[in-house]
């Protein structure tokens, strides 16, 4: 489909990792040119559009035109570097997501949908998700939802699977106050290097959270990533703090607040990036049906280990799987690229689901 690989290079020519604007503004022009559907532009930089049976069910299909910096490599004056070869389209954003969201678009247009038909592409979800959230908060909550996050070769390779849950990602840390003294005479102070120790070794000892989506089980992971405490070396220090890195799953959390139980310590949440889980069966089974007939391979229900917007649309009531072409290892990296082939695949899974969803 030339179509879709030409659209695909033209998003990821165009910057947007300090700025949306340009690229939100070439995918609602597309959007008002080729469709007749009625197209938004939230004070947030979101792209919304809708068609369809406005009375019906309605299903979404979403993305993201914000990117992670690039590396010095994928830029030349002012804009991306884009390469198309080896059936592969090469560039900033190419997996992560603005093949998927191309294809989205294109599935948009093209659908005769069995509902109403939304497609929205946000913006800031590298950086925590503050689109999305914008968006819920003036009333974009779908019934359902396709996120076009990747899930390519996650059962195995040369598929594109249906993601049925995700984890999301707690950061916290914890600050353990003491007394400063002289080094010489320790016993003058409070240690809270020490005191942070003994926080560590709660958190070691606490369980990862798990769960289990339609037979597919989830594992959290809870991790210390930073330690930071003292000022001199023959100084007793006052004050350390340790970074955590929580992988949360649905419905379950870590009790990092039992830290608290060390003198001395507090526990500060700093974010909470939600998990996912979808909550209709019959809805991840219809995705999965449209994936099965959209390639030769036979796709599967699987899990994903990163948080993305879908967190935040499901905490919000709407019912999510997330189907994209980016592989793992492919998103944020200096050769970042997407397979042409798999982009057609995830069109035709857009497609197929749009226009069969809702059932009767």
């Amino acid at each position: 489909m030339e179509e879709l690989n030409a659209l695909t290079r033209h998003l990821v020519s165009i910057p947007s990792h300090e700025d949306e604007t340009a690229c939100g503004d070439a995918i609602e022009a597309w959007l008002r040119e080729e469709t007749d559907a009625a197209v938004t532009r939230d004070d947030h930089g979101n792209v919304v559009a809708r068609k369809g049976d406005g009375g019906s069910e309605s299903l979404a299909l979403v993305g993201h035109h914000d990117v992670v910096p690039p590396d010095e490599s994928q830029v030349d004056s002012g804009e991306y570097v884009v390469e198309q070869r080896d059936g592969r389209i090469y560039g900033r954003g190419a997996a992560d997501m603005k093949g998927a969201v191309a294809a989205s678009m294109l599935a948009f247009r093209d659908a005769d949908p069995a509902g109403e038909l939304i497609f929205a592409s946000f913006v800031a979800e590298e950086t925590g998700g503050d689109g999305a959230r914008g968006a819920i908060e003036d009333g974009v909550v779908p019934d359902y939802a396709i996120v076009a996050e990747g899930s390519t070769n996650y059962s195995k390779d040369g598929v594109t699977d249906v993601v049925v849950a995700h984890k999301g990602r707690r950061a916290s840390s914890v600050v353990a106050r003491g007394s400063a003294s002289h080094a010489s005479e320790p016993e003058a102070g409070v240690n809270a290097v020490y005191r942070a120790c003994d926080a560590v070794d709660v958190i070691r000892e606490l369980p990862a959270p798990e769960a289990e989506v339609f037979g597919e089980r989830l594992s959290g992971t809870v991790v210390v990533t930073e330690i930071d405490g003292g000022s001199a070396w023959n100084v007793v220090p006052e004050r350390c703090e340790v970074t955590i890195d929580e992988r949360t799953v649905p419905g379950e959390y870590a009790d990092l607040a039992r830290v608290e139980t060390v003198e001395g310590v507090e526990w500060v949440l700093e974010q909470d990036l939600p998990p996912m889980a979808c909550d209709d069966e019959a809805f991840a089974d219809a995705v999965l049906a449209a994936a099965t007939a959209a390639q030769d391979g036979v796709p599967e229900q699987v899990t994903k280990p990163h948080a993305t917007d879908a967190g935040w649309l499901s905490q919000a009531g709407t019912t999510c799987v997330i189907c994209g072409a980016s592989e793992p290892g492919e998103a944020h990296t200096r050769d970042e690229s997407v397979s042409v082939e798999v982009l057609a695949r995830c069109y035709r899974t857009y497609l197929g689901a749009a226009e069969s969803w809702p059932s009767e």
